[in-house]
């Protein structure tokens, strides 16, 4: 294939929204890395940072203190979504940047005509160029949430292994349904993702047996496990596999990734279609 027969190929631009009102799930940490790992495997990839803490914009290298037009602007004062993409240190991995001001958007959007669709009319500027676009959200169910799922394609949802983990997950399925059924009848559930999965702690594996007996086939079979390198990664602004590819965390997600690539028959993977392998070591180690 020529040059510029790949410039022109047709992307599948899927939107994937990472959605969880529970905090402190890995919800940025999933976000930032499934988007790494997919760019990585050479799948043209963006960012979109929808949450007020940026940390997905820091977590990429960005200070959000310096950052002069973000998500917030495109939704409030109709700034071109094109202006304000910035490209990261991961090869083919875009970021479209957030700011605390998103904090006001909430309240600001609330007597817009078209609130909850402003989302979908932004992204749908720049879907063709993109073969996934991963949207990070907060952890609320506000209107910045439901434009991200009236927005999307999928929501994939990332449930920690400790005992609350169900806790909450039944009203983010119901607001799902309500966005199914009122803006988005095409939103799919892209799967359930378990973290900060522990194998030395019996309460987490009970947990991963009873998600995984009550949501059956959504729930992937990739667990990302609790690791020091995925904490450490954002503190230098890179993802987890630009900063320790060989980390049992970054391992984690290139191995979910592959899987979502399954699931959505790309599976042409560069390099083949090759199993990413954990190499055993010491659970106390933990890296």
């Amino acid at each position: 294939m020529t040059k510029k027969k790949m410039e022109t190929k047709k992307r599948m631009g899927k939107i994937i929204t990472l959605a969880n009102q529970k905090g402190g799930v890995g919800k940025t940490t999933s976000a930032i890395n499934i988007a790494a790992s997919m760019a990585i495997l050479e799948y043209k990839t963006l960012l979109v940072d929808a949450d007020p803490q940026a940390n997905a914009t820091s977590g990429v290298g960005f200070d959000p203190k310096a950052i002069k037009t973000s998500i917030y602007e495109c939704l409030m004062n109709e700034v071109k979504i094109k202006d304000i993409i910035l490209q990261t240190e991961t090869p083919n991995l875009d970021l479209i940047p957030s700011h605390l001001d998103l904090v006001g958007a909430e309240i600001e959007l609330i007597n817009h005509p078209n609130r909850e669709r402003i989302f979908k009319q932004i992204l749908e500027e720049i879907r063709g160029d993109y073969d996934f676009i991963i949207i990070d959200c907060s952890p609320s169910l506000g209107l910045i949430t439901v434009n991200a799922l009236t927005a999307s394609d999928s929501v994939l949802i990332p449930v920690q292994c400790e005992y609350f983990a169900l806790e909450g997950l039944g009203k983010l399925l119901n607001t799902i349904k309500i966005v199914q059924s009122r803006l988005n009848p095409k939103l799919e559930i892209e799967g359930i993702v378990l973290t900060m999965f522990d194998p030395r702690l019996r309460l987490a594996n009970q947990v991963v047996d009873e998600i995984k007996r009550h949501f059956q086939n959504i729930v992937y079979d990739t667990i990302i496990h609790r690791n020091t390198r995925l904490g450490e990664a954002p503190s230098f602004g890179k993802p987890a596999i630009m900063y320790d590819a060989e980390s049992k965390g970054s391992v984690n997600y290139m191995n979910l990734v592959r899987e979502m690539l399954q699931r959505n028959n790309a599976t042409n993977i560069p390099n083949g279609d090759k199993e990413f392998n954990l190499v055993e070591e010491d659970p106390a180690a933990n890296n």
